[in-house]
């Protein structure tokens, strides 16, 4: 029997999260507004709406809870769910502050529920090759990364929720530039030093539009990322720089640009590298790949990578950003 899900926050997000559950049976819509409720249950038959979120995330019958709503909103519905006994999965970045995450990582202690967390950048066609290709050693011992994320916002957009640190927790770094460190994480694993800087330059908001970020791993390995709402015209690039080689990624489907992959190996007598390109110009699968790992997770009953550790990483990076900016602008006064 396919497990039965509740998603609680039917917006944008988690209507997206809805047409990705290939394997599973959508039982259960829940957000605040009713109507985005009554319309995403529509669009699956099977599911009935609901605004109840507490009700939603212990329901008998439930397996899997897919929490989409605000940042604010996510550890507790997550933790509630985990208490019952389900499995769930946390849209990123999984809370707004890292001790948020406790009581998610307690209560799944308690009950043996798997949680994972949505950080599904890390599932894209392109980066799933490209992993692939850093596992072989082709590349060589890793030296540098260097990661752009960035899109221009719209307007009104500093009205919007993510303009509110009560419900965000920050700006672009916890939005577009948290994924960048969960990828960076991914290849060259903890950081040991971290700095940045997180201004607002054309946003009126209390809440960062761009993030400058410098990581260095214990070995000396250095990531430096930086995310944006300033870049007008939609951009992701990643470059993954090895002692052998070096892979870059580039667009994520979309308004991003086609998906590419160019891996370029270094001859033993240097000079112009071998070049070898892929592009993905297909629909991206990322958050149906994403999903069915989270299957496989609890088939085998194995803990989901990136998990909840994986999350509280990514975000003690955040927090200790933001008190780098605090501590700045607190000289510049």
């Amino acid at each position: 029997m396919p497990p039965n899900i509740a998603i609680v926050g039917c917006g944008l997000i988690g209507s997206k999260r809805a047409q990705a559950l290939a394997g599973g049976r959508l039982a259960i819509c829940c957000d605040v507004d009713r109507g985005r409720a009554q319309a995403l249950a529509a669009a699956h038959p099977h599911a009935e709406p609901a605004t109840d979120w507490r009700a939603a995330a212990i329901a008998p019958g439930i397996d899997i809870v897919i929490v989409a709503t605000t940042h604010d909103m996510l550890a507790p519905i997550a933790a509630t769910a985990a208490g019952a006994g389900k499995h769930v999965l946390i849209e990123k970045p999984g809370a707004r502050r890292a001790s948020e995450l406790d009581a998610v990582a307690e209560a799944a202690r308690r009950t043996g529920a798997l949680v994972r967390i949505g950080f599904s950048h890390r599932y894209h066609r392109a980066f799933q090759k490209a992993r692939a290709i850093f596992d072989s050693g082709a590349v060589g011992p890793l030296l540098f990364i260097r990661g752009r994320y960035g899109h221009g916002g719209r307007p009104g957009y500093e009205r919007e929720w993510r303009a509110d640190p009560a419900l965000s927790g920050g700006g672009e770094l916890l939005d577009q530039g948290v994924h960048l460190i969960d990828l960076a994480r991914w290849f060259l694993g903890d950081f040991t030093r971290v700095t940045g800087r997180t201004p607002s330059y054309f946003w009126k908001m209390p809440v960062e539009d761009n993030a400058f970020l410098l990581l260095e791993s214990a070995a000396g390995q250095i990531a430096f990322l930086h995310a944006g709402w300033t870049e007008w015209k939609n951009l992701f690039s990643f470059e993954i720089c090895g002692r052998d080689g070096k892979l870059e990624i580039t667009g994520l489907g979309g308004s991003y640009g086609t998906e590419r992959l160019t891996f370029y190996k270094m001859h033993p007598e240097m000079g112009p590298p071998e070049t070898t390109a892929w592009e993905f110009p297909m629909a991206d699968n990322s958050w149906e790949a994403e999903f069915a790992d989270f299957l496989e997770d609890i088939r085998l009953n194995r803990q989901p990578r990136p998990g909840i550790q994986d999350a509280h990483a990514a975000l003690r990076i955040v927090e200790r950003v933001y008190q780098v900016e605090r501590v700045y602008q607190e000289n510049a006064t």
